[in-house]
């Protein structure tokens, strides 16, 4: 009788070698050409946006409103040409893109550290936490009579509300996030020595990134949200003209096609941060995981 073979060896290796395969994320493997990756992320909005517009055509060839409620796609368009033609549109969006993007930036320097005191502190979040949730949930436009009585028609207002609006969103989410990781985590950071600061820096953010990230797109929303509330409320020379006081100007003269076009452009930004900066940095998140496609 032929003496057994040994095969302790290969099964090891083909173990080693399976385990190897599911730390390996599977969507390398997935790689989608470019032109299906365009047609999927590109084509369904696009297809939505010309239904809205032949939807909306439609309603206005069947004159169930009179023109000065329901303007024609083609009267919005000629406003919204001449706008961008004589400069006036990208006034306005610099004015408010800018004062948003740098009240953001100031929001998550003041949420990164009182969201980390939060989750980790008890008597903080005993205290704190419960505020935080409710000034969330608070309309960020009560704000703006304050923030005017305050610091008077002025830029400071702006922010002020801008900050209230997007602080609480940003800070819940990184608590959230920090909730959410397993504590062993934090355990085995202290073991290696690593202090309150490192381990929040090495350990606590890049733990808790997907839910950080998350109150960032929120705050984000609830911040240009504030913004546009307040440009519409507060009007001063001293402000500029953004986004916000060019859609008033449209109440204000009784002109609908400059109110949608004012509102097409507050929504092409919103789009465009989301597809340019939130949209990239989810991908990259979810890549390094192993959770998304490229």
């Amino acid at each position: 009788m032929p003496p057994l073979e040994d095969t302790t060896e290969p099964d090891a290796a083909a173990v080693e070698a399976g385990l190897d395969a599911l730390d390996t994320p599977a969507v390398a493997a997935k790689r989608t050409s470019g032109w299906r990756r365009f047609t999927r992320s590109v084509l369904p909005p696009v297809s939505f946006l010309v239904l809205v517009i032949v939807v909306w055509q439609a309603l206005w060839a069947a004159a169930f409103w009179p023109e000065y409620q329901l303007p024609a796609p083609l009267t919005v368009w000629t406003e919204l040409w001449n706008r961008f033609t004589s400069g006036d549109a990208f006034g306005f969006v610099w004015t408010s893109v800018h004062r948003a993007v740098l009240g953001f930036l100031i929001a998550i320097v003041i949420a990164t550290p009182l969201g980390l005191l939060v989750a980790k502190v008890r008597l903080v979040r005993a205290g704190v936490g419960p505020f935080l949730s409710g000034l969330q949930s608070l309309p960020s436009v009560a704000w703006v009579p304050a923030a005017v009585l305050w610091f008077g028609v002025e830029p400071a207002a702006m922010y002020v509300v801008l900050l209230l609006g997007s602080v609480p969103s940003i800070a819940n989410g990184l608590v959230a996030g920090i909730d959410q990781i397993p504590p062993i985590l934090p355990r085995v950071g202290k073991v290696l020595g690593a202090g309150r600061l490192a381990t929040a820096r090495h350990i606590l953010l890049p733990a808790a990134l997907p839910g950080y990230l998350a109150g960032l797109k929120q705050g984000w929303a609830f911040s240009w949200r504030s913004l546009m509330a307040a440009e519409i409320i507060a009007t001063s020379p001293l402000l500029g003209k953004g986004l916000g006081a060019y859609l008033d100007d449209g109440r204000f003269l009784n002109d609908m096609s400059t109110v949608i076009a004012a509102i097409v452009l507050i929504l092409l930004v919103g789009v465009g941060i989301e597809l340019l900066v939130f949209r990239p940095l989810e991908r990259a998140v979810l890549r390094a995981r192993g959770l998304g496609s490229l």
